[in-house]
């Protein structure tokens, strides 16, 4: 990790991250379309009053060179928070500089400094970080599946809501 530095992200990073999250795109093999976000929606999101994430900037002789950004979560069974990492990616040119172990590592700082019980991320089952993550410690979990819910399914679902009092 030599030579690595990482940092708060500020709001002057808004489009490192954009370009990040659009570098993260390729990799996952997604039409750049499919990335919606903008330099307003980091500053907007990120460094608003309450925040809906955080993120970290690893540097490399003052250059970026990759992100992680992440929010907290709760855990009921655990009954305390947990941070999840919601993207974490470094530049190819910069793959085995430690970047990543970087990242994590001040990731991990953060939750054991807010007192969280868990770390989590999601990983691609075809990526090949997925050998990273576990040198690190970090366990598959295979009985959990994913599931989402998108905007059409949002909004169809949202319509047999009654009103909240």
């Amino acid at each position: 990790m030599a030579g690595v530095r990482v940092r708060w992200a500020t709001a002057d990073d808004a489009s490192t991250i954009v370009r990040f999250i659009r570098g993260l795109a390729e990799f996952e093999r997604e039409p750049a379309s499919s990335v919606k976000i903008t330099e307003a929606d980091i500053v907007r999101d990120g460094f608003a009053d309450r925040p809906s994430f955080e993120a970290l900037i690893a540097e490399s002789e003052g250059a970026p060179i990759g992100f992680a950004l992440f929010f907290m979560n709760y855990s009921t069974w655990e009954g305390t928070s947990g941070l999840y990492i919601e993207d974490l990616f470094v530049e190819e040119a910069a793959r085995g500089t430690g970047a990543g172990r970087a990242l994590m590592a001040t990731a991990s700082a953060i939750a054991e400094e807010r007192g969280c019980a868990r770390l989590e991320l999601s990983v691609l089952d075809w990526n090949p970080a997925r050998a990273f993550y576990e040198r690190l410690g970090m366990s598959h979990q295979q009985e959990w599946l994913p599931h989402r819910l998108e905007a059409a399914g949002i909004e169809a679902l949202a319509r047999e809501a009654g009103s909240l009092d």
